[in-house]
């Protein structure tokens, strides 16, 4: 499925969750949109300003429309889980990552008749997990 959010904050969002339990996951992503909780950026840091409460990092940011995208594959991992017969309670995130997905041409008109390349990315996250035995 692709997703219009920025494909920088879909990695980083998704190098956060993998190993993660998927309800720890799930109240994570709900800290993130409601701005209690930043995502720590590793690679994508360049002018990103430090923030309070990362562990193992300076630089995070609140990315909240890539976070609600997240959320919605989560939730649907989630239940495709339970619809095959997986409790929900002990599944863990064994692979979160993104793909880039296809570029949506725009222009933008500008003066003198011509035109400049607005382009939108799109983003495919894939999520798989796993249940865990205790």
């Amino acid at each position: 499925m692709e997703l219009h959010i920025s494909p920088k904050a879909a990695r980083e969002i998704c190098r956060t969750l993998r190993g993660m339990r998927a309800n720890l996951a799930r109240t994570y992503l709900e800290d993130v949109i409601a701005l209690r909780r930043a995502v720590p950026f590793k690679r994508y840091r360049r002018n990103v300003g430090h923030r309070h409460g990362l562990v193992k990092a300076d630089a995070g940011r609140y990315p909240e429309k890539a976070a609600k995208a997240v959320l919605v594959v989560l939730e649907n991992a989630l239940a495709n889980a339970e619809y095959k017969g997986l409790e929900a309670d002990k599944m863990r995130i064994y692979h979160a990552g993104t793909l880039k997905g296809r570029t949506i041409r725009g222009w933008m008109p500008r003066a003198m008749g011509r035109a400049t390349p607005k382009n939108t990315e799109t983003v495919s996250v894939e999520m798989v997990l796993t249940e865990v035995k205790s």
